[in-house]
C-alpha cells in the first residue's frame, strides 16, 4: 500500500471515528433530555412547584394551585414570623422560652418538651427546623404572641401579604389539619413562603442543613438529659447545594417536601405535596431541582455600560437630576435563550418640573427580547430639586449680580 493508500485510510477512520463520537454524545443529549421532560411529566404527587428563589419565576408546575393538606410544612410560616420577631428586636435568640402544659402535650413529631422547661430562642427554632417539633411551635407561638390562635392569625395575615390565595391556617405546626377545618395551602403557596424564608431570613439555613444535634433537657428537678435531633430532610446528606427546608407528612397529607438548593449564587425551590411514600418525595423534589439548575439561566443587568444623562428641573435652583436604576434587573430563561440579544429601551422625560425628591420615580428601562418586554426596572431621581420660591430667585439673582460685578 503506498503513502497515498495509508494516508487516506488513515483521514477516513480518524473521520468515521469523529462522527461516531459525536452521534453518540448527540443521542445521549437527546436521551438525556427525553429523560428529563419524562421525569417532569411522571410526577407522581398531588401536586408540585418548581421555583427560582430571587425572581420567583415558576420553571414548572402541576397543580400548583389545587388546595392540599401541608402537615409540617406550615411550619415554614411558623419560622417566618419567628425570624420577623427576631429583626424586630421582639426576640433574640438567647431569650428563654417557657413550656406550657399544652404546648408539651403536642403529639406527633416533637422533642418531648416538659411543662415549665425553659429553653432559648436558638434552641427552639433548631427543634423545629431540624425534628419538626409541634411542641417547640407551640411554645414559640405562645411566647411571641402570648396564645396559639393570635399567632395562627399573625400566619394567615402574612400569607394575605405575600398573595398566598389557597392558603388558610388553623395551627402552627400542621398537626390534625384538615381542609374542611380550614387548614390547607397549595403548592405555589408553599414554594411562596419558602421563597419569603430564604430570601428574607437566609440565617434559617444554618439549622435547616444540620443532619444531627442534640439539646439539653433540664426537668422540673433540675435533672439534665441530653436528647438527639435528626433532620428529617434526608436530602441534607445527599443533595448537592442542598440548603433546606421543611418536610411534612400526616395520613391524610401523605408526604410532602419543600427542598431548597442553592449552586452558583442560584437559588432553587421544589415542591412536592402529596407524595405516595417517603422515599418518592425525595427522589421527586430531587428531580425537581435537577432539572432546575440544568435548564435555568439567570440574566441580571448589572449597568456596567449604561450611560443615563441628566434630566433638566424646572422651577428650582437644582437645574438638573440625575438618575439611576432602583436595583439590577434579572430575569430567568429556561429554553437556552441567547442572553446577547436582550435589549434596553430607556423611557425618560425630557424635562422635569420641581419639587424633585430623591428615589421619586422618573422613568423606567423595558427589557425586550425577540419583540417582546421581558419586564421593566424603574429608573430613580439619585438627589433632590427643591421647587424655589420667590425668595429663592430674589437671593440667587442678587449673587449673580454680585458675582458678575466682582463684588
Amino acid at each position: 500500500m503506498n503513502n497515498k493508500i495509508k494516508a487516506f485510510v488513515t483521514s477516513f477512520i480518524s473521520q468515521l471515528l469523529i462522527f461516531t463520537l459525536l452521534m453518540s454524545f448527540l443521542s445521549f443529549s437527546y436521551v438525556s433530555g427525553i429523560a428529563h421532560a419524562k421525569a417532569l411529566t411522571d410526577i407522581s404527587a398531588d401536586a408540585a412547584v418548581l421555583m427560582e428563589g430571587s425572581t420567583g419565576t415558576i420553571i414548572y408546575e402541576k397543580d400548583k394551585d389545587k388546595e392540599l393538606i401541608p402537615a409540617s410544612i406550615t411550619k415554614i410560616m411558623t419560622l417566618i414570623l419567628i425570624f420577623e420577631a427576631i429583626d424586630s428586636g421582639k426576640l433574640s435568640l438567647n431569650d428563654e422560652v417557657s413550656v406550657s402544659e399544652y404546648a408539651a402535650s403536642m403529639g406527633g413529631s416533637q422533642v418531648f418538651l416538659e411543662a415549665g422547661e425553659k429553653q432559648s430562642v436558638d434552641t427552639m427554632i433548631k427543634c423545629i427546623s431540624i425534628a419538626s417539633a409541634n411542641d417547640a411551635c407551640v411554645a414559640m407561638a405562645e411566647h411571641i404572641a402570648g396564645n396559639e390562635q393570635t399567632f395562627v392569625d399573625m400566619m394567615n395575615e402574612k400569607a394575605a401579604s405575600l398573595n398566598m390565595k389557597h392558603t388558610h391556617f388553623m395551627n402552627c405546626n400542621g398537626l390534625d389539619d384538615s381542609i374542611k377545618s380550614g387548614h390547607y395551602t397549595s403548592a405555589l403557596d408553599v414554594a411562596i413562603m419558602s421563597r419569603e424564608l430564604i430570601t428574607k431570613h437566609p440565617e434559617i439555613e444554618k439549622y435547616s442543613t444540620v443532619w444531627m444535634d442534640t439539646i439539653t433537657h433540664t426537668n422540673h428537678k433540675g435533672v439534665k438529659s441530653e436528647f438527639g435531633l435528626t433532620n428529617t430532610n434526608k436530602l441534607v446528606r445527599t443533595y448537592n447545594g442542598i440548603t433546606g427546608l421543611k418536610t411534612g407528612s400526616t395520613k391524610k397529607a401523605r408526604y410532602c417536601l419543600s427542598a431548597t438548593a442553592r449552586r452558583n449564587n442560584t437559588d432553587i425551590i421544589a415542591v412536592v405535596m402529596g407524595a405516595p411514600d417517603p422515599k418518592a418525595r425525595f427522589s421527586l423534589a430531587a428531580s425537581l431541582l435537577d432539572y432546575g439548575f440544568t435548564n435555568t439561566e439567570k440574566y441580571i443587568d448589572e449597568y456596567k455600560d449604561l450611560a443615563l444623562q441628566p434630566i433638566p428641573v424646572k422651577g428650582s435652583l437644582t437645574k438638573e437630576i440625575n438618575i439611576w436604576p432602583k436595583e439590577s434587573f434579572k430575569h430567568i430563561f429556561t429554553n437556552g435563550e441567547d442572553t446577547s440579544l436582550i435589549k434596553r429601551n430607556v423611557k425618560l422625560p425630557e424635562s422635569l418640573n420641581a419639587p424633585v425628591k430623591q428615589g421619586d420615580i422618573i422613568g423606567q428601562i423595558d427589557y425586550d427580547y425577540g419583540g417582546n418586554i421581558i419586564g421593566s426596572i424603574s429608573l430613580i431621581a439619585k438627589n433632590e430639586a427643591p421647587k424655589s420660591s420667590f425668595m429663592d430667585c430674589f437671593e440667587a439673582i442678587i449673587c449673580k449680580y454680585f458675582k458678575l460685578w466682582g463684588l
